[in-house]
């Protein structure tokens, strides 16, 4: 049923402000974060009507948040197992020169993002590397902008790399290795871009400038063990997940087994494998199915989509839809963009979906802001005393996306989608 004008000019101020604060981060004057604006814009529309409770339920795409804190489960498991501590620094200790050693860090961060959450790996990794890459009188700004930005280009590759991807092979019904296979090459492409840029603009300044400027790790937390037993309870949970995503098996009720077996544990207490999940982005998740469905009801989104192609530029056009996801990943986020997309082309093929997918990662590459992979890297590594700035990171972020893109463009052109 159509909504009335009054609740639509509700509903139109209410999507406005929420996505607004997914641009700005949170509401001036306030202490609100994304998550609490979206979970406000929700409950404001349910109060005033503009949603009941049924459409709520309706509205929240259950098996996606399923799937979602699975895989939140899995890297938890690897974090509390000291996997990514382990792996962070082997990585700074490796008796390797310094360009070598940025194309581990490169390798490392795209593999694990490819298959583990990529806001967890740069959780976990960027301390530890940090203080690892000191300790040797390494500058570690270059490093973690190659950390993020490999984060970011990695978890393109499969469809359980990043929220984005997840929300979009669920809502397409999407193959995995089908999706691998069109999605990961210009992933591959992305991560060799993402050392040679790096490589090419700090190239001659790896080494600190004051090398007593270290705040290195103390030998007992440099040689901190590795639960052995867990990480390979680990290993199998990953491998079960990539069968169950590589064959016809229902994934929703699979990830939910490997995920309860991963609680089952003597070792790790589950308040400490919950802990790790990420509720916020979980609620993020259900608070924006609300909102974008209650925008989408009020049929504006479908309107504007019918007056573009009205005027010859259909919103499903790559030369239109490219820079948009851009412009949209880049200013309110990849993760509200791609949900709002997606009530706006509730019909788009697979095609359309490998493209948003690969764009709307790669954008995150852009700037800081891009994509919450950079953002946690540049406040993980302040909290230990390495400050990595806008211009900084732009001066590798711009030429990055820009060429991932293209080549992600002409890959997607070649195989004529």
């Amino acid at each position: 049923m159509p909504l009335i004008p009054p609740t639509t000019g509700i509903v139109v101020v209410v999507f406005a402000c929420v996505y607004l604060g997914m641009g700005i981060g949170r509401w001036p004057g306030l202490m609100l974060d994304r998550t609490g604006i979206a979970l406000v814009g929700a409950i404001v529309l349910v109060l005033v009507g503009a949603v009941t409770g049924e459409e709520v339920r309706a509205a929240i795409d259950v098996p996606t948040l399923v799937i979602l804190f699975g895989l939140m489960v899995l890297s938890a498991q690897f974090a509390a197992c000291g996997f990514y501590d382990w792996c962070s620094r082997r990585l700074a200790r490796t008796p390797v020169g310094p360009v070598p050693l940025l194309a581990l860090t490169v390798v490392t961060s795209g593999l694990l993002s490819a298959f583990l959450a990529n806001d967890v790996v740069v959780f976990a990794m960027t301390p530890m590397l940090t203080l690892g890459l000191q300790r040797r009188g390494l500058d570690p700004r270059p490093f973690l902008i190659a950390l993020a930005a490999a984060a970011n280009a990695g978890s393109a590759a499969t469809i359980i790399g990043n929220p984005q991807n997840i929300l979009i092979g669920q809502t397409g019904g999407l193959d995995f290795l089908t999706f691998v296979a069109v999605c990961g090459p210009p992933a591959l492409i992305a991560l060799a871009l993402s050392f040679a840029v790096v490589w090419l603009v700090w190239r001659g300044r790896f080494e600190l400038v004051d090398p007593r400027v270290q705040h290195g790790l103390s030998e007992a937390a440099m040689a901190r063990s590795l639960d052995r037993a867990g990480l390979v309870k680990a290993f199998f949970a990953t491998a079960a997940l990539l069968l169950l995503f590589a064959t016809p098996l229902p994934r929703v009720e699979g990830v939910l087994l490997v995920a309860g077996a991963l609680l089952i544990s003597r070792r790790l207490s589950t308040r400490r494998i919950l802990g790790l999940v990420d509720w916020h982005l979980l609620v993020l998740f259900a608070a924006l199915f609300v909102v974008t469905h209650a925008f989408d009801v009020t049929g504006l989104p479908q309107q504007l989509v019918t007056a573009l192609e009205s005027h010859g530029m259909p919103l499903a056009s790559p030369w239109l839809l490219g820079p948009l996801v851009v412009l949209g990943s880049n200013t309110i986020g990849n993760v509200p963009l791609v949900m709002l997309l997606l009530q706006i082309l509730p019909q788009a093929g697979p095609d359309l979906l490998y493209f948003l997918a690969l764009v709307s990662t790669l954008a995150g590459n852009l700037l800081i802001v891009g994509s919450l992979a950079n953002i946690i890297t540049v406040e993980r590594a302040r909290d230990v005393g390495v400050s990595l700035g806008l211009l900084e990171h732009a001066r590798c972020g711009v030429p990055i996306t820009l060429l991932s893109l293209a080549a992600a463009m002409a890959w997607l052109g070649w195989r004529h989608l």
